[in-house]
């Protein structure tokens, strides 16, 4: 089938127009470094931004999160807790460090870690006497995990909570930002999230030590003598001066994205929410979530249209959509890895998985194109019901 038709991207980089400012300054100072003003400012702004001691640019969110593990001294034969439904960049650095992942299923509400079945894994570990050295959180399309009720387990356990905040910069839970909530915070500036730095993260914490020692980390280790001296192993993982000025830009117009995602998801809450068989991804009491990406479930015997078949007709539309994430306990990587399903009866990850859709959720897109993704919706749920 031959496509004429402009593509709609699922979220592309939006730039603010005040880019170019900061990496003109990099070049005329000859600041082309993974060091350099952008980089010291960039940090200090998303810190206050979103209301921590300290912060460090890195090259990207999965650096960010290698950096907490090691921080939290995670290491062969320890275990670490994860969210199943995410990217598998939550999980890999768990294998950097040959530690072993235990993945732990999403809830119904906010389709985030599952509290009852965290509480119920934690219980069997400590029953074990293997408790992880770390729970990751996985905050999905922006919108936050129960952190009061997980919050309250790993307290209980004395578990350190590393907040994957990849996708949910500018939500808010109960007033906190989220990645401020646990031990270390991280997010990305991959070129498809809220904002960007092309590709880039920053690691956050209310430990300023900390956050000391994983920039020396981040930062091949150099020790502080008159000569390249390593007395540990370290990693390439400084963010350059030059796209730290690109996200300098961008986080100056932070507030102004979320706003506009989450009015993009209004307007397809609005238009496609009473379709037979649609539902939309809940906003949890207390939180604001900044609608990342708008994702719906197809419940097929309703809509007349499997989850697949829509992705199918809209690809061939030239829009990009996707499934939402695999879990990861289903991934060829994990096989065999420990699972906790959120009930007996229920795996709530793997029906989200099946059933979840993506849509065309960039800052940038027009109405124009956003009638053209909801009216062919419309279009094909129609003539199949």
């Amino acid at each position: 089938m031959l496509i004429d038709k402009e593509k709609i991207y699922l979220s592309l980089a939006h730039m603010s127009g005040n880019e170019q400012k900061y990496i003109n300054e990099a070049f005329e100072t000859n600041w082309i470094t993974p060091l350099g003003p952008n980089v010291d400012a960039f940090e200090i702004e998303t810190a206050s931004f979103v209301g921590v001691k300290a912060a460090v640019a890195v090259s990207s969110g999965t650096a960010a999160i290698h950096l907490a593990l090691q921080l939290l001294d995670v290491g062969p034969d320890d275990r670490v807790f994860c969210s199943t439904l995410t990217f598998v960049a939550s999980a890999n650095p768990i294998l950097y460090q040959g530690a072993e992942p235990v993945f732990i299923d999403s809830e119904p509400e906010t389709w985030n870690m599952s509290p009852q079945a965290l509480e119920r894994a934690l219980k069997e570990a400590a029953i074990e006497g293997k408790l992880p050295k770390a729970v990751i959180v996985v905050h999905l399309y922006g919108q936050s995990a129960k952190m009061d009720e997980i919050s309250y387990l790993c307290n209980k356990y004395n578990i350190p909570i590393i907040e994957d905040a990849a996708e949910s910069l500018g939500s808010t839970y109960k007033g906190k930002a989220s990645g401020t909530m646990g031990t270390f915070g991280i997010y990305s500036f991959n070129g498809n999230k809220i904002i960007t730095t092309s590709g880039g993260g920053m690691l956050v914490s209310n430990n300023r030590d900390a956050i000391e020692k994983a920039r020396f980390l981040a930062t091949q280790a150099k020790d502080s003598a008159p000569y390249y001296q390593h007395s540990i192993m370290g990693f390439n993982y400084r963010m350059s001066n030059i796209l730290a000025g690109i996200g300098r830009a961008q986080l100056e117009v932070l507030n102004e994205r979320v706003r506009d995602r989450r009015a993009i998801f209004d307007y397809y809450y609005q238009k496609l929410s009473n379709l037979p068989g649609i539902t939309f991804m809940n906003e949890l009491k207390d939180t604001q979530s900044n609608r990342w990406l708008t994702t719906i479930l197809v419940e097929e015997k309703d809509a007349g249209i499997s989850c697949e078949s829509l992705l199918k007709n809209l690809s061939e539309e030239n829009i990009e959509a996707r499934h939402v994430w695999k879990p990861l306990h289903l991934q060829p990587l994990f096989k065999g890895t420990a699972y906790y399903s959120h009930s007996e009866n229920e795996n709530v990850a793997e029906l989200l998985f099946e059933k979840g859709i993506c849509l065309p959720s960039g800052s940038g897109m027009t109405k124009e194109q956003q009638e053209r993704v909801i009216n062919f919706i419309l279009n094909i749920i129609k003539v199949r019901v």
